[in-house]
């Protein structure tokens, strides 16, 4: 992209939006998506990033809002980025705010700046919280009308969680997401029940530093990689692990670097799922431009939360229409 010119003025905030219930996963809960708003600013348009911190990678909402604020002064354009920030959730939020701001000041879309196909609607995930397995089958039931269920699981007791969502919506798409909660030692049994299940998809099954054991297991669901895939770099360490990769623009950095981990996976012929943190429909638009390269998308964070921002993203019957651009892009 070319730049935007050295007058900017950058801020950086806060925000907190209440969850409708607790989100739990194998790593803890949470009641409230805290995230980062930036905004970019020529003196006549105003571009917007959201980011969330990403506590499993040491980042807090302050650590990002002081990453923020000490490389703005560096930074004149979208080009210098990657000179001053680190992939991460600070470098996703500044990342799509100067996308977001030269549409604006271009009046073309983000997507035909970015050479991507036009964007598309696209069923997307729910996500079932970590729960006992009579209550996550119970929270399975309350939404017949979507088909594309995302489980939480966390270890112990998860073949009985698998079986009893099974056995309460055997009409769903499963994708089950351990983060990192299985080990050596459970993994082939898990993976075995998976497959009785009919299970579409294991997520992150064991923690990333232990993932070589996947290249000795048959694969009778497919695997996909999220705490071990950050950026295009890490593509090659994955080959003969993985089936699959999630795609999340606080681990890349912004579109910018998502759609570089998506070129590079395409080349190895892996499966693409595109996903995100627990925000509002601002951070979740710029990734449903990639959700014509993915196989998956598990894009729900607005369907958590209590209430959305203004021009959120408009989910009907679990399907995500593209952004309207009062919203981004």
């Amino acid at each position: 992209m070319p730049p935007v010119g050295s007058s900017l003025t950058i801020t950086a905030r806060h925000e907190s939006w209440a969850l409708r219930e607790a989100f739990v996963i194998s790593r803890g809960a949470k009641i409230a998506a805290d995230v980062v708003v930036v905004e970019i600013s020529d003196g006549l348009h105003v571009g917007r990033g959201e980011a969330v911190p990403y506590g499993r990678y040491g980042e807090t909402v302050e650590s990002v809002l002081g990453e923020i604020q000490s490389s703005v002064k560096c930074i004149a354009s979208h080009a210098e980025l990657t000179r001053h920030l680190k992939p991460g959730a600070a470098m996703n939020a500044l990342d799509c705010a100067f996308w977001d701001l030269e549409s604006k000041r271009t009046n073309i879309p983000v997507w035909q700046q970015a050479g991507l196909p036009r964007p598309i609607r696209k069923i997307t995930a729910f996500t079932l919280s970590l729960d006992a397995p009579e209550t996550m089958a119970a929270k399975a039931t309350a939404v017949p009308h979507l088909s594309l269920l995302k489980l939480k699981l966390g270890g112990d007791g998860d073949e009985s969680r698998m079986r009893a969502v099974r056995r309460a919506r055997p009409d769903a798409q499963l994708i089950v997401d351990a983060n990192e909660a299985w080990t050596p030692e459970t993994i082939a049994g898990l993976m075995d029940v998976a497959a009785q299940c009919g299970i579409t998809l294991i997520e992150q099954p064991l923690p990333a530093n232990q993932d070589g054991i996947l290249s000795t297991l048959p694969h009778p669901v497919p695997i996909c990689a999220d705490e071990s895939v950050h950026t295009a770099d890490d593509i090659q360490s994955l080959l003969g692990l993985y089936d699959a990769i999630n795609v999340k623009l606080d681990k890349t950095g912004g579109l910018t670097g998502a759609l570089q981990l998506v070129t590079e996976a395409r080349k190895r012929e892996l499966k693409i799922m595109i996903g995100s943190m627990v925000a509002t429909s601002l951070a979740v638009a710029p990734a449903m431009l990639l959700a014509p390269y993915a196989e998956w998308i598990d894009l729900d964070g607005p369907l958590l939360l209590a209430r959305d921002r203004e021009y959120g993203l408009r989910i009907e019957d679990g399907v995500v229409d593209p952004p309207d651009r009062a919203l981004w892009g």
